[in-house]
């Protein structure tokens, strides 16, 4: 199987952008930025995660978030601040296409056990 890459645009608290090529990498539960793209939109760390590698090797990083856009969409969302070495990584599913616009589906609601009368 190949690798896939999407282009993006990333956008950080203040409003500066950056043109990202991510790798799409279908088992990530969180999208990578290197220390170049998300220095250059100002992102600062906003706790500290472990996370485990496809090896089982643990690994710490920081973690903040952004906003990012792809041709299918756009939302904001956490993003693993990377080190020196790390490549941009995309988590297929953050992006989804813009609900349609109209009223909310109707729910049902359990309102506990009847009487009769």
């Amino acid at each position: 199987m190949g690798l896939t890459y999407v282009e993006g645009v990333v956008t950080g608290p203040s409003g500066t952008s950056r043109a990202v090529r991510f790798m799409v990498d279908s088992g990530a539960k969180y999208s990578l930025l290197p220390p170049a793209d998300w220095r250059a939109i100002g992102l600062a760390p906003k706790r500290r995660m472990t996370f485990a590698l496809a090896d089982g090797t643990l690994i710490d990083r920081d973690v903040s978030e952004c906003h990012i856009a792809l041709p299918q969409g756009e939302e904001h969302t956490p993003v693993i601040l990377g080190e020196a070495g790390d490549e941009a990584l995309l988590r297929p599913e953050p992006v989804q296409p813009d609900p349609p616009a109209g009223p909310a589906p109707a729910r049902l609601i359990y309102a506990g056990p009847t009487t009769p009368m």
